[in-house]
Formats: C-alpha cells, sequence, structure tokens
C-alpha cells in the first residue's frame, strides 16, 4: 500500500546522504513516498501545489538531478525542446528575449532546452530533420517562417510538436506566436504621414519570409489611403549588414527627391539609417523622421527623437513555450495560436 501524502511543513528537511541524491533521498528528506516525489517532480496535477513546491526546493537544495536515460526508457521522452536560432544582426535581443520568455514557461517542470543555430540562406530543414529522426526533443521552437515553410511540411507529416515565431500559408493549421507586422507597418507609416513628411520608405524584411508580404502591405496600404509618395530600395533589406544600410542611406540622402521619412522593422536598421543621413549632415526630427519597431530600450535611450512601437519577446517566448507544452500534451492546434498586436513607444520598467 502506499503511503499518505504528508502535509507540506509536516516535517522539517534532514541533511542528506553524502552521495549522488536520489528520489530516495528526496523522499527521506521530505518524509513523502517516493511515488509521490516523483509525481511531484513532474508536476502532476494530483499533487498538491504546495506538496510540488516543497519536493521542487529540496530537490534545488541537495542538487537532485534526474536520470535522464531511465526517464526516457520509462516514458518515451527526452524533456528536452529545441530551438532554432538565427544569428543576424538585426535580432541581437531576440535569442535572449525569447530564451528568457521559454525560461519563464518551462520553469517548475522537468524540460530543458537544447539551442540549434538555423543559417540565414535557407530554412535548415536538416536540422529539423535531424531532431526528428534521432529522437534529440519533444518538441522545436524556430522562427522566421516562410509560405510553405519546408520544416513546418516536415514535422506536419510527421507528427511532431512544434510552435513557430511567425505565421505559414499552409491550409493545414499549426501552432504559433507571431507579431502583427502588417498592424506595425500600417501604423508606422501613417504617423510619418502625419507628420508631414513628404516621400516615406521601409526596409522589408528578405521576399522568401512570411511576414515580408505582411509588413509590404501595411506599408502599401498606409501610402494609398493617404495618396503619400514612396519607394521601396532594391537590393536592401532587414538582413543586410548595418553598414551596407549605413552606405545606402547616406547615398541615397545625397541624391534627387529622397526620402524624409523612414520605417525601420528594427533597431539595427535605424541606427543605420540614423548614422547614413546624418554624415550629410541631415537631423533627425528635422529633415526627416524614423518610426521603428522597438524590442530593447536600447533605441529609445540614445535616440528618443525616434518614434518606436514595441514588440514583446519576452512574451511571445513565454507564450511559444506554453503552447508547446499544451501541444506536447496532445492538445489540438485550432486552441494554440496567438497574434500579438503593436504597442506604442515601451512599456514603463
Amino acid at each position: 500500500m502506499s503511503r499518505i501524502e504528508k502535509p507540506a511543513d509536516s516535517e522539517p528537511a534532514r541533511s542528506p546522504r553524502a552521495g549522488k541524491p536520489t528520489l530516495k533521498t528526496i523522499s527521506e528528506i521530505t518524509g513523502l513516498a517516493i511515488t509521490t516525489v516523483s509525481r511531484a517532480l513532474g508536476n502532476a496535477p494530483q499533487i498538491s501545489e504546495a506538496t510540488r513546491r516543497r519536493v521542487h526546493a529540496v530537490a534545488a537544495e541537495i542538487g537532485y538531478l534526474p536520470d535522464r536515460a531511465a526517464q526516457r526508457l520509462k516514458t518515451g521522452r527526452t524533456n528536452v525542446i529545441s530551438v532554432l536560432l538565427d544569428p543576424h544582426e538585426e535580432i541581437l535581443g531576440f535569442g535572449t528575449s525569447v530564451m528568457h520568455g521559454l525560461a519563464r514557461a518551462l520553469q517548475a517542470t522537468p524540460y530543458h532546452l537544447i539551442v540549434t543555430p538555423n543559417f540565414l540562406d535557407g530554412s535548415n530543414v536538416e536540422a529539423a530533420n535531424y531532431i526528428i529522426r534521432n529522437g534529440m526533443a519533444d518538441g522545436l521552437i524556430f522562427s522566421r517562417t516562410e509560405p510553405f515553410d519546408p520544416r513546418v511540411r516536415l514535422l506536419l507529416e510527421n507528427g511532431f510538436p512544434f510552435v513557430t515565431h511567425g505565421r505559414t500559408e499552409f491550409s493545414t493549421p499549426h501552432a504559433f506566436v507571431d507579431y502583427d507586422n502588417f498592424a506595425f507597418a500600417y501604423a508606422a507609416t501613417r504617423r510619418l504621414i502625419q507628420k508631414g513628411r513628404r516621400k516615406v520608405t521601409i526596409i522589408l524584411p528578405p521576399r522568401r519570409l512570411t511576414f515580408y508580404q505582411h509588413m509590404l502591405h501595411g506599408f502599401m496600404t498606409a501610402v494609398r489611403e493617404a495618396g503619400a509618395a514612396y519607394e521601396i530600395p532594391e537590393g536592401l533589406d532587414l538582413d543586410s549588414p548595418a553598414d551596407m544600410i549605413r552606405d545606402y542611406v547616406r547615398r541615397r540622402s545625397g541624391e534627387a527627391d529622397p526620402p524624409d521619412g523612414f520605417t525601420c522593422p528594427g533597431e539595427v536598421s535605424a541606427l543605420a539609417t540614423i548614422t547614413g543621413m546624418s554624415d550629410n549632415g541631415l537631423a533627425l526630427g528635422g529633415q526627416y523622421d524614423i518610426v521603428a519597431k522597438q524590442t530593447s530600450r536600447l533605441l529609445s535611450q540614445i535616440q528618443p527623437k525616434v518614434e518606436t512601437i514595441y514588440e514583446d519577446l519576452t512574451a511571445a517566448g513565454e507564450a511559444m513555450g506554453r503552447l508547446l507544452l499544451r501541444r506536447i500534451a496532445g492538445e489540438a492546434v485550432e486552441e494554440l495560436t496567438l497574434l500579438q498586436g503593436p504597442q506604442l513607444g515601451f512599456p514603463a520598467a
């Protein structure tokens, strides 16, 4: 007969025995049955929250680490979530913010994160295939989706749990968290026109990415509603190096009929634009204006004259983590989507 679960504060903790801590060690310290300890560490809902907190606290105090190999043999799960991240300039803070949010979502769960770099020139379907084929994780998170992303197709075909940061155009639904880039580009461009800017422009994402169309649509909708003059740079996009954006802006601002209103979908592109304009002696807020997407406090602290629209990447990371846990648990994908709206400025600390 199993032992009765005792109240969380029924006995004081005792010093653990020498050697590697085990479930039995925690059981002896807490006075709980080994099965109760195991379920508490796995956050089983039938175990009270107070008991779960106590067991996790004791496990952390004595340095208990689960036997991952034994767990995998028993449950068929790795307790690993893999994240594909893109190493490019415009999202230097993307990984930090998203991982912070994911860590929040996975706190007090048995899951661990493994990060795999994704390459800029493609969707890196090989990385996703490797994870599936070798059973490296229970779920996958990745960003910068394409309309018919081969990673999404592969994961759907294999029934592998995943959440994307970004949408696709597949008819089959899948779990995602996305930022409303149409709303961002529309609001930013309208603001520039309202400020009296004669000609507006935008630095768009690479054409292969889904949010290129969202952002272009938002920009063009604002332009057409107002009947404003505009231009879209050729050979330049959000993934272009900062010095390339700076040099383009410097050259273009010295030519005939240059733009004087810039929609920048990132902080790096905004700072590169400011540098290029400044090189030609043009003042922000005087001869030109910028409305930029902001994901950290960097831009508003360095250039407070830049109007910003905020994207909360930490909240996006936390949402992706929670949705993936629900997907791993078998919840239907139709309920596992979130579209984040833009926020003016940066929220107060």
